[in-house]
């Protein structure tokens, strides 16, 4: 029933467009996307209880284009489909190839088909783009506490569908931590809670007591919905370099544990760390990409668990280091310039002679010697005439960058002075 259906008030709550198509039965295709436990399989129920039209579950892992046909060929066959639609759940559908996708577009497009999808990764990324676009997405969010803590009550309540059946007693401090351990699940906390009372022997009044440490002994570790390959994969490592980025050391060190935790290849998180002490440190700091460098040999060299500790020492002086991404910012302007814009040839007072006759061609003709002049400085046109005064390189005020600039400054004045008066 569409009222004992917990959580995902965002898109299920009362006049939410959702929750009318249900209890209207006007369906049409949907794709239901969120991490596993949050609901998917248990709404697709709901929606199966409460149409009219024949439903069919098919799963993607098991399933293929012979049964796709089988369902389509019977919601074509007016005994078996009189209403001439069928409900289609295809659980874990990101796991069908695009021949199986391709499959259901002609009956999902003719409305023969009313497909319900349900997938844990990101379906604009692993669902075909036809059946995307003839689909709404529902995204479906991780369980609040409270939500599973209700959850909880209702299994332990109902006789039919639940463990109503065993008279249970538990500590408050037992459901906290189940509901914690979680994580979002309500999978996890029903298959412990599950566990823990068939398995625990009554006591001598009949009652299973539960308390936090057979709970803790069910649940084992604390779920973290982490794919090292899916979605959860790019969500955390993008919020790790944007932590660093923005200097917050403690989401650095988080989003590190958190991929850690999640079974993430160590060298690819030493290679990250190394690009954003290139990209976002920069020149405010030259020293970091050599503290980078050195974690991730050392990471490589040590293996875990030993390397998280050099991840987290390389991690958190990124995040803690003054920034410039001035350097990035000048090379990517000069490859766009090489790319795009007229820039002339090398000038020949720079060009290399190799040979004795080259110079009579003006190879190397009036390059002056940098050492041979005061500060070891000397003004000459370094620039093709193309694109003479084109300045890339605009440092930053912040850490050692705060010299460059001052020097940078000095250093153009000075040059603009000399070629004013030339």
């Amino acid at each position: 029933m569409l009222s004992e259906y917990v959580g995902q008030e965002h898109i299920l709550g009362k006049g939410k467009m959702l929750r009318r198509m249900i209890e209207a039965d006007r369906l049409s295709s949907i794709i239901l996307f969120g991490p596993p436990g949050t609901g998917k399989t248990s709404l697709a129920r709901v929606i199966a209880q409460t149409t009219q039209a024949s439903f069919v579950m098919l799963n993607a892992v098991t399933s293929g284009v012979a049964d796709i046909k089988r369902v389509i060929a019977d919601s074509q066959n007016p005994l078996l489909t009189p209403s001439g639609k069928t409900v289609l759940f295809v659980d874990e559908i990101h796991r069908f190839n695009k021949a199986q996708q391709d499959a259901l577009l002609p009956s999902v497009e003719d409305g023969t088909l009313i497909l319900v999808g349900a997938t844990t990764e990101n379906p604009y990324f692993e669902v075909n783009k036809a059946l995307i676009s003839r689909s709404t997405v529902f995204a479906l969010k991780p369980l609040e506490t409270g939500q599973i803590r209700q959850i909880i009550d209702q299994a332990l309540a109902d006789q039919e569908r639940g463990l109503g059946q065993f008279q249970v007693a538990w500590t408050d401090q037992a459901l906290e931590f189940l509901c914690d351990v979680a994580n979002g699940d309500a999978r996890i906390a029903l298959n412990a809670l599950e566990l823990a009372v068939v398995t625990t022997p009554p006591g001598a009044d009949g009652i299973v007591h539960l308390d936090k440490d057979i709970l803790q002994d069910c649940a084992q570790k604390r779920s973290i919905a982490y794919d090292a390959t899916g979605e959860s994969h790019y969500d955390n490592i993008s919020a790790f370099i944007k932590s660093m980025r923005g200097s917050d050391p403690d989401a650095t060190v988080f989003y590190l544990a958190r991929a850690l935790h999640g079974g993430e290849d160590i060298e690819f998180l030493a290679r990250r760390i190394l690009i954003c002490a290139a990209e976002d440190v920069g020149l405010a700091n030259p020293q970091m990409i050599q503290v980078a460098m050195a974690a991730y040999q050392g990471a490589m060299a040590v293996g875990m668990p030993e390397a998280r500790i050099l991840l987290s020492e390389a991690a958190l002086a990124v995040a803690t280091s003054p920034k410039s991404n001035a350097a990035y910012l000048a090379i990517d302007q000069a490859l766009d310039d090489v790319n795009n814009r007229r820039t002339g040839e090398v000038p020949m007072h720079l060009r290399n002679a190799p040979a004795k006759g080259m110079s009579g061609l003006g190879y190397g003709v009036g390059y002056k010697y940098a050492h041979d002049y005061p500060g070891h400085i000397v003004d000459q046109d370094y620039l093709p005439a193309e694109i003479a005064g084109t300045i890339y390189y605009e440092p930053s005020q912040n850490g050692y960058e705060a010299k460059v600039t001052e020097w940078l400054k000095k250093r153009r004045r000075q040059s603009g002075d000399s070629a004013a008066g030339q």
